[in-house]
């Protein structure tokens, strides 16, 4: 039966099928986001770490001890702090006012002549005192910091405690100093005889965590290494030893406290084949899959949203998955991100992603 325009219209319509139709051109797929590039001071080598407090609150940081901050999300930055000789490689800030900075310290990178590994600020981020603690002078720098917020309760008050870890560094010793009331006192943990060096530090409880690592001072003799402790650092397992030499572990995220994701490096010429690990146990253990088959790439950052969708940050470009990473496709977020933050920003995300550049997401 052939129907006519007006038969066709009155079945339509008494059966929703108009409505449908206009539901479908109203909800057509958005285009996916990209990374925005934000404006700052030019630098000619990788930037190390972003650390922000709420979507628009943030600060970063470089090799030249240049530290920067916003207010409005990195649409315009500020230079709060410049110490020539300090390699800002590593921030974390508990609040607008009371943060943390890692300096790499002496003897690997030229040019850095601060041998304090740790600074604390009070006033969001313009004047910096070194962290102390006994036994600190085995602590020659740090690459990563962990900040967990906790709340105890304290004479009947609820309040703020973070446990922080700062742990480092690239080229060794493997060293960490550890921190369960918020900054005020410290404790430091020596891991020489466990790593020769420890790239990224991340805890899920006071007294549960994990740290990047390789086996050896020396990328040459070292294998990519990941250890966990249950005691707060008191005692370590392996949990990770990649089987090849020339290889670390870098930087690791995780999206829930089962589910993460971590980067190895591999500096052996002629390999080509690029890996990152996966854990959905919370650490216990890890799978080496492939990101890409390209020698000209080596891994730095990573940052997940959720289970499936993340990034990863190389020496040319970014890789970006949507399937838990199963797959990878490449995406313009800069060359050498280093640090990849996620936050929330109302019924959304807003993602930082700095390395030789500072590139913004929101989605």
């Amino acid at each position: 039966m052939t129907l006519t325009r007006r038969q066709f219209t009155l079945f339509a319509t008494a059966f929703g099928l108009t409505a449908c139709a206009a539901s479908v051109r109203a909800e057509a797929p958005k285009p996916p986001p990209v990374w925005r590039l934000l404006p700052t001071e030019a630098y000619p080598g990788k930037q190390d770490d972003i650390s922000f407090v709420t979507p628009d609150i943030g600060w970063f940081g470089n090799g030249a001890g240049k530290l920067f901050a916003t207010r409005n999300g990195g649409e315009t930055w500020t230079k709060v702090f410049d110490q020539p000789g300090t390699f800002i490689r590593a921030l974390g800030f508990v609040d607008e006012k009371n943060g943390f900075l890692g300096n790499v310290g002496t003897g690997y990178y030229p040019g850095v002549t601060d041998e304090n590994p740790l600074y604390r600020t009070r006033d969001g981020g313009l004047t910096w005192t070194p962290v102390s603690a006994e036994g600190i002078g085995i602590v020659k720098g740090i690459c990563g910091i962990d900040i967990l917020p906790r709340t105890t309760i304290f004479q009947g008050e609820l309040r703020s405690n973070p446990v922080i870890h700062a742990a480092g560094r690239v080229g060794g010793p493997a060293t960490m100093l550890r921190s369960v009331d918020g900054g005020e006192t410290w404790k430091v943990i020596d891991l020489r005889d466990k790593a020769g060096m420890i790239l990224d530090v991340k805890f899920s409880g006071a007294d549960t965590g994990l740290v990047c690592a390789a086996t050896a001072s020396d990328v040459s003799q070292a294998n990519a290494l990941m250890l966990r402790t249950t005691d707060g650092g008191e005692t370590w397992s392996e949990v990770y030893r990649s089987a090849r030499l020339f290889e670390n572990c870098w930087k690791m995220s995780f999206p829930t406290p089962d589910v993460g994701y971590a980067t190895v490096q591999n500096y052996e010429e002629g390999k080509s084949q690029r890996i990152f690990i996966k854990t959905t146990d919370g650490g216990k253990s890890w799978t080496e899959l492939p990101l890409v088959d390209d020698a000209a790439v080596r891994q730095f950052g990573v940052g997940f949203v959720d289970v499936n969708t993340g990034w990863i940050g190389t020496t040319t470009t970014g890789y970006t998955t949507t399937d838990g990473g199963a797959t990878w496709t490449p995406t313009d977020m800069g060359r050498a991100v280093n640090k990849i933050r996620v936050l929330k920003a109302g019924t959304g995300i807003r993602a930082y992603a700095i390395g030789v550049q500072l590139h913004r997401l929101d989605a």
